[in-house]
């Protein structure tokens, strides 16, 4: 697969606020970071029993979803533990696994957790229709924006990546800022491009 592409697997079928892995912290019950969508009282853990604790009580109370980006990265003891907490009869549990390439063979390393994906999903690149039908509808910078402004940019520097035009936008929304111009133009879109990494 090409780092221009995505897989996302998804374990569980609910919804709800997302809890975010924090790369900062090692071991499995460190991989998850207290957040205020979980709405954990009092102070951290010390021992990793008791975040399990506290942890799988949260995630029983409704219905979560856990969001994990850059899944290929993520180690066999790290996929081993959300399957522990997706198995646990009383937690109400969605995982979502988002990840570039290798994403779909490490996570398939994993038979105990990947038997249980319920949908896996490639995502790729926009073509240039979905660029002028998606684009408009993402942000009010290209809502009024004229087509061959859209298709300019991604011709020259978006080239259907989302990521890339998330990027783009916001370089441009700087642009016109500093500009004061009402719609996006070429010419600034030749400066949002020298300024894309």
């Amino acid at each position: 697969m090409t780092q221009d592409r995505a897989r996302t697997a998804v374990v569980g079928a609910t919804t709800g606020p997302a809890c975010r892995r924090d790369p900062d912290h090692g071991g499995p019950s460190g991989s998850v970071r207290r957040d205020t969508a979980l709405d954990l009282a009092g102070e951290p853990p010390r021992h990793p029993s008791e975040f399990d604790r506290l942890l799988k009580t949260a995630l029983a109370e409704r219905p979560r979803t856990f969001l994990v980006d850059e899944a290929q990265w993520l180690n066999g003891e790290a996929f081993e533990y959300f399957r522990y907490l997706w198995d646990e009869p009383s937690t109400q549990l969605a995982i979502i696994f988002v990840g570039g390439a290798g994403c779909h063979t490490v996570l398939r390393r994993e038979p105990m957790l990947s038997c249980r994906v319920f949908i896996w999903q490639q995502f790729t690149r926009l073509t240039p229709g979905e660029v002028l039908e998606v684009i408009p509808l993402f942000h009010p910078v290209w809502a009024d924006a004229d087509p061959d402004d859209i298709a300019f940019a991604d011709q020259h520097a978006a080239h259907g990546n989302f990521r890339a035009w998330a990027q783009l936008t916001a370089h441009t929304r700087t642009a016109l800022a500093r500009t004061g111009r009402a719609r996006v133009v070429q010419e600034l879109l030749r400066w949002a491009f020298s300024r894309l990494a």
